[in-house]
């Protein structure tokens, strides 16, 4: 082993350790608020007893909800690429034995040949990840935390001391969604007293400062979470992750930011199913298996298939539920709409033929 590597997993180890405070403390605030919503209020504060009664009602069911999706957003583990995105042990060695780029590139396109894979590095070369040493899938990203491919990655959350990704991403927007309306919920009921709390209207108890205490905590949390959830929805309108919301796709014809856009009703169904009735619980039911992705995009590559070679059309989803393959459909971008798109992207596959002799196709490896 290298010298450096002691101090990697050192690094490592503490920000592990500081992502664990991170969710320790979140549990803390989640039992301060619990038992100031369970006694303070219900018990010590209010006198109607169908205010009682409603309040805990509530209460519970956005505190069930919160916990079921917070739990199933941390212990979910990430999907990684199946085999046969992974170098054989042939391959590999071939691989290292290449000192050229493009000769490099040339083995690295024979094994996605037979592989559903659309995007590419900002270079024109295909996706490939030398840490785990396999050719990254589409929408695929290296997690230097988890040190890992992960599938659909959107980002490597602190708050649930996890990795957000294809496997994960509908327990993550439910929990953003049912904290905030446990915040709102909390703020809404909190703030007749946290204004008897100016004006001396409660009595001089403990339970005076539990409720000033929550009223600001679930505010603050309030604003935050509703801008994190906003900004969560409108990406999942537009079909994209985090990390490409920050830099957009390549495809063979340039960067798309919209490429993998199927419009809104499929964007959404993407990831929480075609069956309405699960759309609110934690339960998994995006559509496909994270490995291929439908596109928008007329101008497929020709030598790409739609499914990796071996796969059955008809896949499972964790849940084992079958669901058929989606199509890929024509696009009605304005960018793909006229003549002289199918123009640029024949010259496109021209440049491709020609750049193997281009010092810029290499191995790009990206994070």
């Amino acid at each position: 082993s290298s010298p450096q590597e002691p101090h990697s997993k050192l690094k490592k180890c503490d920000i592990l350790i500081t992502y664990c405070m991170f969710t320790i403390q979140l549990t803390l605030l989640v039992c301060s608020r619990a038992y100031t919503s369970h006694c303070e209020l219900p018990i010590k504060s209010m006198t109607n007893v169908g205010e009682k009664v409603v309040c805990l009602i509530c209460y519970h069911m956005f505190f069930i909800m919160f916990v079921w999706s917070y739990w199933k957003s941390i212990f979910t583990m990430p999907m990684n690429p199946s085999k046969e995105f992974h170098l054989s042990y042939a391959d590999r060695e071939q691989l290292e034995r290449e000192e050229r780029g493009e000769a490099q590139q040339e083995v690295l396109r024979r094994v996605a040949k037979d592989l559903p894979i659309y995007t590419r590095t900002m270079s024109g070369a295909i996706r490939y990840c030398d840490r785990c040493q396999l050719v990254k899938p589409d929408r695929c990203h290296h997690c230097s935390v988890c040190d890992k491919c992960i599938l659909k990655m959107d980002h490597h959350c602190p708050w649930v001391n996890n990795c957000v990704g294809f496997s994960n991403y509908k327990f993550f927007l439910l929990f953003l969604a049912y904290s905030l309306l446990y915040c709102l919920f909390i703020t809404a009921t909190d703030l007749q007293y946290f204004i008897k709390f100016w004006t001396n209207g409660l009595p001089d108890t403990q339970a005076k400062f539990h409720i000033m205490f929550l009223f600001f905590a679930a505010a603050m949390f309030s604003v935050s979470l509703s801008s994190l959830f906003g900004y969560h929805c409108w990406l999942v309108s537009k079909n994209r992750s985090t990390l490409e919301a920050f830099r957009a796709p390549a495809f063979r014809h340039g960067t798309d930011k919209n490429g993998f856009s199927l419009g809104f009703s499929k964007n959404l169904r993407q990831v929480f199913g075609d069956e309405k009735k699960y759309w609110l619980l934690p339960i998994f039911t995006s559509l496909g298996d994270g490995c291929a992705f439908p596109t928008c995009l007329v101008n497929q590559d020709p030598e790409q298939p739609s499914t990796p070679a071996g796969h059955n059309p008809t896949t499972k989803n964790i849940e084992g539920h079958p669901f058929p393959a989606k199509p890929l459909r024509e696009s009605q971008s304005h960018l793909l709409g006229s003549a002289q798109s199918w123009t640029e992207a024949a010259g496109d596959e021209q440049k491709d033929k020609l750049g193997m002799n281009n010092p810029a196709m290499n191995i790009e490896n990206e994070t």
